[in-house]
């Protein structure tokens, strides 16, 4: 008979062991062909740096659900709901049986609920689905418990239950309660905290978090002493925690950084908690900056602004406004600044600079022709319509001279230029870069502030271009070297100078200012006003218009923006002890002449030192001052083909280019001139001769015949001219003295226009006239 008992234990065993296995393999084909899986639609979270959040937004069904992550889930909080809510979770596979059986019993011998069986994945199972609480949903939801037990870790599961419980209305999640009733992350509650948000979501109804904190109070302090007993928390913790009010109120969800978190949701918009690298100190403190300037600017009808800082160490964006004030609806506060594309005044000139610098054509005192020229159909003027005649190059970039400015752009090269700005991810430009001509480095073109502040963080990191780091698991995708070092240092020597006629006149105030290079710029029509500055720690840029593009007369880079780029930077950057740009390797310095910025020649008598890139700079030497043979009495001159053996001196005279010839013409300046040459003399005379700068070569007059308006002749000619003849169509017009202004009428269709100076050297210009 005992042998018949063992016999029959086998075979229980075995049938047990069988049915088990099919009713194993049962749930793997019923998981494979019915899986249950959590999809949950999170409000997307923007955090900051050091984790706080920025900004908040609803989940697409309207719920605020904030995924709690694992960082955030503190080991207090953890103990607490597990002690409340499921005391075994980690040792059960989703269905507690013995809880089971005791709710069984309860309900038979006591005629009603006295505790739950419920797991806490039983319970998510419910949120996931919810049903109506009969035995039927709650062997569905056993089912549904074994399944996720199957698929997802334990502490998944945990996360996935404490992100979705729920505190009251549209309120789901200890993450959603925490940071919208007290304004805090779950891993930085109290003891006493962690027990009321544990309590409220058996009953989100009758304990109304905000609204019902007393009654709160009394549940909290019930599960505190339960805690005591317990052992989860110390004596001194529990103490505390049964004296702490409780100071729970709605609050508004963060809404920092509303542009610049609106644009990182779109481009990581599957992720629940976004993390950046925007520092929420200096965002705070940018945006309070950016709303109060504005507010003193808005009686010269200037309504916004917008504002990006870049960390130069590893191209990090650490604060971003890109209006003053997101929620004005009437000075249209969504547009983003940052983004927006505007002219760019004359902000693109250093990168100018600094490739002429690198392309051999200046250096720092290399003197540049200030003085009205026409290029082609193209005449451009300096801001304040005066003219320097001659100018360093440091200086016309310091005073953002245009005229200079264009001329240089004509010497490099407009494709040039336009595909070094696309190779600095100007994408508005790459779009235009067919229509674009000499009127881009005045701000004829458009771009976005961010692509500006991406060019100046070039230059303060020795002039290598890198996309900006708006993550922080982002690696640099795309590093150009822009210009060389030899010239972004060139640059940060330049726009340092603080004697430049742009300097706020309340410089003075910002005693603590911390030594930085900026360079403003206005657009046409004063729609913009520009500021951009850099030092080796930050990059910042600043933009205050109108979105509406409405001009404004007050509005200039100077006199408005750049106090506030001041300002930002004696906030963020307060005294600031990091350390200056250094020279290159590569730059040599030299001794030049003070008149032309060339290495001295022969006859040069002042002299300055000055910084070139060896190889690349010019190293022809001056020739300003030339050697020329005259008669005792300095009435004629003479060349060596016709110098007598007697009877004649020797001076040294200035040799100006022709159109500074005629600026100093225009405006009664003195200058030295050659004597006429011997008119015995039989020469024919080659060299730099007249230039005619009216009419345009190549241009179309349309001319109304009712006004009977005539051209103007004109041209530059060197300072060893007395005499000019002008022929117009091949014929004899009039013979005129240097700098003197000759009228003539055009004729219908083709024109042609010629002058001959008296040393027989010659200049030819043709265009069209139309009468209407």
């Amino acid at each position: 008979m005992g042998f018949a008992t063992k016999k029959n234990w086998k075979k229980i065993i075995a049938v047990t062991a069988i049915v088990l296995s099919l009713l194993f393999l049962f749930f793997l084909l019923f998981n494979w062909l019915f899986p249950f899986r959590v999809e949950l639609n999170f409000s997307q979270v923007v955090k900051a740096d050091n984790g706080k959040i920025l900004h908040a937004y609803l989940s697409k069904d309207d719920k605020w659900r904030m995924k709690v992550e694992p960082s955030e889930l503190t080991p207090e909080l953890k103990r607490a709901f597990l002690y409340k809510e499921d005391q075994y979770f980690y040792y059960h596979p989703g269905v507690n049986p013995f809880a089971i059986c005791r709710a069984l019993a309860n309900n038979i011998f006591f005629a009603r609920r006295t505790s739950g069986a419920s797991t806490i994945t039983m319970q998510l199972a419910r949120l996931l689905e919810p049903r109506p609480r009969t035995y039927a949903s709650k062997i569905v939801e056993a089912i549904h418990a074994l399944q996720l037990e199957w698929n997802y870790s334990k502490d998944d599961i945990l996360l996935f239950y404490l992100s979705l419980v729920p505190y009251g209305g549209n309120i789901e999640g200890i993450k959603s309660a925490s940071v919208l009733f007290l304004e805090k992350s779950p891993k930085l509650l109290s003891t006493a905290e962690i027990a009321a948000l544990t309590v409220i979501p058996n009953r989100p109804g009758s304990l109304a978090l905000g609204k019902q904190n007393d009654k709160i109070m009394l549940a909290r302090n019930k599960w505190l002493e339960r805690y005591a007993s317990a052992g989860l928390f110390s004596s001194e913790q529990i103490e505390d925690a049964l004296l702490e009010p409780l100071t729970a109120k709605r609050h508004n969800a963060p809404n920092y950084a509303p542009h610049f978190s609106r644009r990182v949701r779109r481009v990581q918009k599957n992720e629940s908690n976004i993390y950046t690298n925007l520092n929420v100190n200096i965002q705070t403190q940018l945006e309070s900056l950016v709303r109060q300037y504005v507010e003193s600017v808005q009686r010269k009808k200037i309504s916004n602004a917008a504002v990006l800082v870049i960390d130069n160490e590893d191209s990090k964006v650490v604060a971003y406004a890109g209006s003053a004030d997101f929620s004005n609806v009437e000075d249209a506060g969504q547009v983003d600044g940052v983004t927006a594309v505007r002219s760019p005044g004359s902000t693109l000139k250093p990168f100018l600079y600094a490739m002429a610098l690198d392309e051999g054509l200046i250096t720092p005192k290399l003197r540049l022709l200030d003085v009205e020229t026409d290029f082609g159909s193209y005449s451009p003027q300096n801001f304040d319509r005066n003219y320097s005649g001659a100018i360093t190059a440091e200086k016309a970039l310091a005073t953002s001279l245009n005229v200079p400015a264009v001329r240089l752009l004509s010497q490099v090269g407009v494709k040039k230029f336009v595909q070094s700005l696309i190779m600095a991810d100007f994408k508005t430009i790459d779009k235009q870069k067919g229509g674009l001509g000499l009127s881009l480095v005045l701000g004829g073109c458009g771009s976005s502030l961010e692509e500006l502040c991406g060019l100046y963080a070039a230059f303060a990191n020795r002039g290598l271009h890198k996309d900006f780091s708006w993550f922080p698991k982002d690696s640099i995708k795309k590093e150009v070297q822009l210009i060389s070092p030899s010239a972004a240092y060139f640059l940060s020597e330049v726009l340092a100078d603080v004697g430049r006629p742009d300097l706020p006149a309340n410089f003075e105030s910002s005693k603590h200012l911390p030594r930085i290079s900026w360079k403003t710029g206005t657009s046409y029509g004063r729609k913009d006003a520009w500021s951009i500055g850099f030092n080796e720690r930050y990059t910042i840029g600043v933009w205050l218009g109108n979105f509406s593009a409405k001009g404004v007369r007050e509005l200039t880079g100077a006199d408005i923006a750049t106090p506030l780029l001041f300002k930002i930077f004696n906030v963020i950057d307060y005294d600031s002890e990091a350390d200056w740009f250094l020279p290159s390797e590569e730059m040599r310095y030299r001794s030049v002449c003070s008149e032309t910025g060339l290495p001295l020649g022969q006859y040069c008598e002042d002299h300055t030192m000055d910084y070139y890139i060896p190889l690349v700079s010019p190293n022809k030497k001056c020739k300003h001052i030339r050697e020329v043979f005259v008669s005792v009495d300095e009435r004629y001159s003479y060349c060596r083909s016709c110098l007598p053996s007697s009877g004649y001196k020797e001076l040294l005279i200035p040799q100006y280019p022709p159109a500074l010839i005629t600026y100093f013409q225009r405006n009664l300046l003195q200058y030295r001139t050659v004597p006429q040459h011997n008119p015995d003399c039989e020469r024919i005379f080659s060299g730099q001769g007249p230039r005619i700068t009216s009419p345009t070569e190549a241009g179309k007059y349309l001319i109304d015949r009712a006004d009977n308006m005539e051209l103007m002749l004109y041209c530059d000619v060197p300072n060893d001219v007395e005499t000019i003849y002008w022929y117009i169509n091949q014929r004899f017009y009039r013979a005129v003295a240097p700098g003197e202004r000759v009228f003539f009428e055009p004729r219908a269709g083709k024109n042609r226009v010629s002058c001959v100076d008296d040393k027989g050297r010659k200049s030819l210009v043709r265009f069209d006239v139309e009468f209407l």
